[in-house]
C-alpha cells in the first residue's frame, strides 16, 4: 500500500483505509484498562553551538515536537545560555567533551563520543545543523547505520569574508556529507536556493522551513517601558541593534554608521543589546569617533527592550535569515538590514524594511535617515514586516513542518483529526 496516493474522487489514501482517521474512543479513558507504553521516534539534533539563531530555532524545534510521538535530544558544544532551559523543559541533552566552534584534531575524539552516543540510544533520526555539527553528526550517523539522516541550512557555511582556504575547506566537508542525508532544509528560500548552486544538496531536495521564534511574549507594538530601561528620552531618535558582538555581525560598522548619522542627525541615540569578543574594539572605535553608545551586554529580554526602539538595525555581512531581525519585525519596528543571504526573503526593499549593501556604513546611515525624515512610510513598513512575521513564522508552523518531514521519510500517515467527544 502506498500512503498518501489519492483515488480521485476520494478523500483516503489508495487501498481503501485511512490510517489518519481515529474513531473515538467507546468508554471514558478512566475506565478502561491502563494503556501501555508505545514507542516513540527518537530523534537527535547535533549543533554546533546551542546558542543565538540556530540554537534558539533548534530548542524551538525540540520543545515543539510531539512528546507523545517523538523522543527528542540535542548534543553539541558545551557551554551556552540555552542548556539549562532545554533541560528545564524535558529535553535531553548531551554536551560532549572536546566540541569546539572550529576545526580541531580533537574532533576525532568528538566524533567517535557521538558515533558512540547514536549508536548506543539507538536514534531513528538524526537531524543536524550548522556546518561543523552538519560534519560531524552526519558523518556519526553514517557510521552508526542511522535510518534517517536530515540536515538544516541556517546560512551557508562560507562567505567571501573567510579566506580562500578556509571557504574550500568546508565546502569540501559539505559536499563529503551530502551523500549521507535523506532530506535537506533551509530556513530561507535563497539559503536553500545557495546551498543548489554550491552543489551542498541535489536539485529538488530542499525544503523550506522558516525559523521560528516566539511570538507570545514579544510585544506587538512600541513600549514606552522599554524605553525609559534604555535610558533614552521619548523625543531622541533610538537606533539600535541585537546580536553578538563578533566578525559575523559587523558591530563596527554598526558605530560608523552611528557616527555618520549623528553628524546630520545629533538627536540621535543608539543601543548596542548583546556581547561578545569585539566588545572591547567597539567601546574603543565609539570613543574614537565621538559616538555616544549604549551597551547593554547580554540580556534575556532584548526582544522585549528592541519595541522601544525607532529603528533596528543588522549590519552581518552574512546571516542565514536573522533571528533579532523577525523578532525586530514581530514588534513593528522599522529596519535597515544588510542584503545577505536569506534576509531579503523576510525584508522586502520598500515593503517590510530597507536593504543596503554589507560594509557601507555610509549607505546604511542614509537608510536609517530616510526612515527618521519619514515616520509615516517607516511605520507602514514595520506594520507589514509585522504581518508577515506574525503569519508565518510561529514555532506551530515550524513544528508542523518538521513533523510532515519525519513522517514522510518513516512512511507514516499524516496526522488525523482530533477523536470526537
Amino acid at each position: 500500500m502506498r500512503h498518501g496516493t489519492l483515488v480521485p474522487g476520494a478523500g483516503r489514501p489508495a487501498g481503501g483505509f485511512d490510517w489518519s482517521t481515529t474513531p473515538p474512543p467507546v468508554a471514558p479513558v478512566a475506565e478502561l484498562p491502563p494503556l501501555p507504553a508505545l514507542s516513540r521516534v527518537k530523534v537527535l539534533h547535533v549543533i554546533t553551538r546551542l546558542q543565538a539563531g540556530a540554537g534558539g530555532n533548534t530548542l524551538l524545534s525540540a520543545l515543539g515536537m510531539d512528546p507523545v510521538r517523538y523522543e527528542v535530544w540535542i548534543a553539541g558544544v558545551p557551554g551556552g545560555d540555552l542548556w539549562e532551559r532545554a533541560r528545564a523543559a524535558g529535553v535531553r541533552t548531551v554536551e560532549i567533551p572536546g566540541f569546539r566552534h572550529t576545526l580541531t584534531p580533537l574532533d576525532l575524539v568528538v566524533l567517535w563520543r557521538l558515533t558512540r552516543l547514536i549508536r548506543g540510544e539507538r536514534f531513528t533520526i538524526v537531524h543536524t545543523h550548522s556546518a561543523k555539527g552538519g560534519f560531524l553528526g552526519r558523518l556519526a550517523a553514517r557510521l552508526s547505520r542511522t535510518p534517517v539522516v536530515v540536515h538544516t541550512f541556517h546560512g551557508v557555511s562560507f562567505h567571501p569574508y573567510q579566506s580562500r582556504a578556509r571557504r574550500l575547506l568546508y565546502r569540501r566537508l559539505e559536499r563529503v556529507t551530502r551523500r549521507f542525508t535523506h532530506r535537506f532544509l533551509a530556513v530561507a528560500p535563497r539559503v536553500a536556493e545557495q546551498a543548489v548552486e554550491e552543489r551542498l544538496a541535489p536539485p529538488g531536495h530542499v525544503e523550506v522551513v522558516p525559523s521560528a521564534v516566539e511570538l507570545t511574549h514579544i510585544p506587538e507594538r512600541f513600549d514606552p517601558l522599554a524605553r525609559r530601561v534604555l535610558g533614552t528620552p521619548r523625543g531622541t531618535a533610538l537606533i539600535g541593534t541585537v546580536g553578538r558582538l563578533d566578525s559575523q555581525k559587523a558591530p563596527l560598522d554598526f558605530v560608523r554608521m552611528a557616527a555618520a548619522l549623528q553628524a546630520e542627525r545629533p538627536d540621535t541615540a543608539f543601543v548596542m543589546i548583546g556581547d561578545g569578543p569585539l566588545e572591547g574594539d567597539v567601546r574603543r572605535l565609539a570613543a574614537e569617533l565621538g559616538v555616544e553608545l549604549i551597551l547593554t551586554g547580554h540580556r534575556t529580554d532584548a526582544s522585549w527592550l528592541v519595541s522601544g526602539l525607532d529603528v533596528f538595525v543588522i549590519t552581518s555581512l552574512y546571516e542565514g535569515l536573522g533571528r533579532a531581525l523577525t523578532e525586530a519585525l514581530a514588534t513593528a519596528r522599522p529596519v535597515v538590514a544588510t542584503a545577505v543571504n536569506g534576509v531579503p526573503d523576510l525584508v522586502e526593499h520598500g515593503a517590510t524594511g530597507l536593504l543596503v549593501p554589507p560594509a557601507d556604513p555610509e549607505r546604511t546611515a542614509r537608510a536609517v535617515r530616510w526612515l527618521l525624515d519619514h515616520p509615516r512610510q517607516a511605520a507602514e513598513m514595520g506594520r507589514q514586516g509585522q504581518r508577515r512575521v506574525r503569519g508565518g513564522f510561529g514555532p506551530q508552523a515550524m513544528c508542523a513542518a518538521l513533523d510532515a518531514c519525519y513522517r514522510e521519510l518513516l512512511g507514516l500517515p499524516p496526522p488525523g483529526p482530533a477523536p470526537g467527544p
